[in-house]
């Protein structure tokens, strides 16, 4: 690690991961390099390895504060509502995970090299943000569901947290993806992170819900 105040070296390693944001906007995983990133940077390329040691310790920190922002919001959620209907908090998980396209798409293409790519304390931090994400999201069932048992909460987290590394794929496609279905006569899905994650959670939840009534009677 550098010499210099935590404060500097913790903002040299925001402005890494912005610039690499920034990359993946336009950019594919494959094709982006450290050089690549450095030149968007306010400092010399060969600096980025003092903070990170491959390419993708800088994804996977970049995935690690999505997962923190997204963290933010669900505590957002847990936090400002007495109660919620499954159709609320669908909307209400929807509307979280909608601002969160970069996380989505990291998850479904990249997260495998990421992490064998990466040190373990790099790993392990990242590892320690998904789990608050999945602590939180509990949280929400147990407060806006209590009926549902620790068994059903499995089940939900379970299904969804699979569910979030096939979303972008089924709501993004490139012009040559949609080309290739129009040529093998499928029909494009159009749907958006919002619409697809709403009705997922509703059906999701209405599906336990009868479940627990079903072996109730």
């Amino acid at each position: 690690m550098p010499r210099g105040s935590e404060e500097r070296t913790n903002s040299r390693k925001e402005e890494i991961i912005n610039a690499c944001a920034s990359l993946y906007e336009t950019m594919s995983f494959r094709d982006i390099t450290i050089r690549d990133i450095g030149e968007k940077t306010t400092f010399t390329r060969t600096s980025i390895y003092n903070y990170f040691q491959t390419k993708e310790e800088i994804f996977l920190a970049l995935l690690q504060r999505e997962y923190e922002g997204w963290n933010e919001d669900l505590q957002h959620i847990l936090q400002s509502n007495r109660s919620l209907s499954a159709s609320g908090f669908a909307d209400a998980l929807a509307g979280a995970l909608e601002a969160r396209e970069c996380m989505l798409k990291l998850l479904c293409m990249n997260l495998y090299d990421m992490e064998a790519n990466s040190r373990m304390e790099n790993l392990v931090a990242f590892k320690k943000a998904y789990a608050h994400a999945l602590q939180t999201i509990t949280c929400c069932l147990e407060k806006f569901f209590p009926s549902m048992t620790p068994e059903r909460i499995q089940e939900f987290l379970y299904a969804f947290f699979p569910f979030l590394f096939g979303i972008y794929p089924y709501t993004t496609a490139t012009e040559k993806q949609k080309q290739a279905m129009e040529l093998a006569h499928i029909q494009y899905p159009r749907y958006s992170i919002r619409e697809i994650t709403r009705v997922f959670v509703v059906r999701l939840l209405q599906g336990i819900s009868a479940s627990e009534t079903k072996q109730q009677k």
